[in-house]
């Protein structure tokens, strides 16, 4: 069984020893439940343990800041939170409240503090986050939380058209915790969400972005996907035409969509890998011809895909280094690489063993999300794993910085200017096909004698 940890247990005690009530409140009391029912229960996925640990008070702002003195800090007054240090990390002190108008579709414009816990837990979101836990095991359940965990079930405080029009990123906050907790959408709930999908428009793209990124990594993804398409349709429109899109070829099973997302789950939780795996063949539905016997094809569609997709990345901001690496993986996704010790090397020179790594996983899942008849390629890609094992157990060279030789040799001998990097890239092409040994003295002759 999981239990509060000994700092947050010591935060509850002065709040009580103070005169106020205190209890932990939110993810943590959730992520407590659950895992205690999945323990029990010997279910998978594992035991997921609270990531932050939320206290509510009937202490007004200015008592929790008097109360914890110089290990408060006032990090948000404005909505009744208080930052206290504890020997666990800091965590966050909010008085019980009541919330007002959300006129921005994400914040109350105003927030009213009352000295009433079930007033503060009906202004949440879900009701497996509107639950409360005090010190002595005392469970305030107003709304049925745990029992929705207990069956599975991802449920709206109150009227969820309310829930999500006074916060729209909500619609994706509660796809994430399907995905992550393997919680079913209850019905209206999930009515709820795509009805109110187009006021995800008024949240900024970098919320939408964290939101999405969670999303993808939950072990439950897939489902939700594919009862949401158009959820993600309101921020990255050019996922639709992929929805139903048939592929009329015997080497796939599923439309553009299914496709996609049966390579996402079976990728590993990797954010750039999933996001790869969803947007692999984004530009499919426009590449797609038919031949004089029925058969789509698809010529092109690579390129059409990483011009999408680093659109729709650049649109959500994510990290130039993620979408530069997302956009790598989706123009690589389905070149060949000869199952040779030249092949892999130079797909090693280019990506580097991490990258190379990512695009091994997304061939894998892109091949296990085709027609069982034509997985075969499974094979090859162990292939190509089980050589890269070996160049790199060998220390192959793959890099510059692994060139027996550096500039300085090179300038040595005469070289200057743009002439030493051209030389230093020539020399390791050579190395990696093979023809040259990675060698001081023969790769200085080279160049020597060129």
């Amino acid at each position: 069984m999981l239990s509060i940890p000994e700092g947050v247990r010591a935060l509850l005690e002065t709040l009580e020893a103070a005169g106020y009530e205190a209890w932990c409140v939110g993810g943590c009391v959730r992520d407590m439940l659950l895992a205690d029912l999945r323990m029990l229960n010997g279910a998978q996925p594992p035991v997921r343990e609270p990531e932050d640990w939320d206290v509510t008070t009937s202490a007004l702002p200015e008592e929790t800041l008097a109360v914890f003195g110089d290990r408060a800090l006032p990090t948000g007054l404005k909505h009744g939170t208080v930052t206290v240090r504890t020997a666990d990390g800091p965590a966050e002190v909010t008085t019980y409240r009541l919330d007002g108008a959300y006129r921005d579709r994400r914040h109350p414009e105003s927030v009213t503090f009352t000295r009433s816990l079930e007033e503060d837990l009906a202004r949440r979101d879900f009701t497996v986050n509107a639950m409360a836990l005090n010190l002595r095991g005392e469970l305030r359940d107003p709304f049925g939380g745990r029992r929705d965990l207990e069956n599975g079930d991802l449920r709206c405080v109150g009227a969820p058209d309310r829930r999500f029009q006074e916060d729209a990123l909500r619609i994706l906050r509660g796809m994430r915790f399907s995905a992550a907790l393997g919680l079913d959408e209850e019905d209206e709930t999930g009515r709820a969400i795509d009805r109110n999908r187009e006021l995800l428009r008024e949240i900024a793209p970098e919320r939408i972005q964290a939101e999405l990124t969670k999303l993808l990594c939950g072990r439950y993804a897939k489902e939700v996907l594919d009862n949401h398409p158009g959820v993600v349709g309101v921020f990255w429109p050019e996922a639709l035409p992929m929805v139903g899109f048939d592929q009329r070829n015997i080497h796939h099973c599923y439309d553009v969509w299914n496709h996609s997302t049966v390579a996402l789950a079976n990728t590993p939780p990797i954010p750039e890998l999933r996001c790869a795996a969803l947007l692999h063949d984004i530009g499919k539905p426009a590449a797609f011809t038919l031949d004089e016997d029925g058969v789509g094809h698809f010529y092109g569609h690579a390129a059409a895909s990483v011009e999408l997709a680093d659109g729709m990345l650049r649109r959500l901001k994510f990290p130039n280094d993620f979408r530069e690496r997302v956009v790598r993986l989706v123009a690589w996704h389905d070149r060949d690489i000869p199952r040779t010790d030249r092949g892999v090397g130079r797909a090693l020179r280019r990506l580097g063993e991490e990258e190379l790594r990512l695009l091994l996983a997304l061939k894998r899942a892109d091949n296990l999300a085709q027609a069982s008849a034509y997985r075969g390629r499974q094979a090859e890609i162990a292939l190509a794993e089980e050589i890269l094992d070996r160049l790199l157990a060998e220390n192959a060279c793959f890099s510059l910085k692994q060139l027996a030789v550096n500039g300085n040799d090179l300038t040595a001998l005469g070289l200057r200017g743009p002439a030493v990097g051209r030389a230093l890239e020539t020399l390791l092409s050579k190395v990696v096909d093979g023809e040259l040994p990675n060698q001081r003295a023969a790769l200085l002759k080279f160049v020597t004698e060129s």
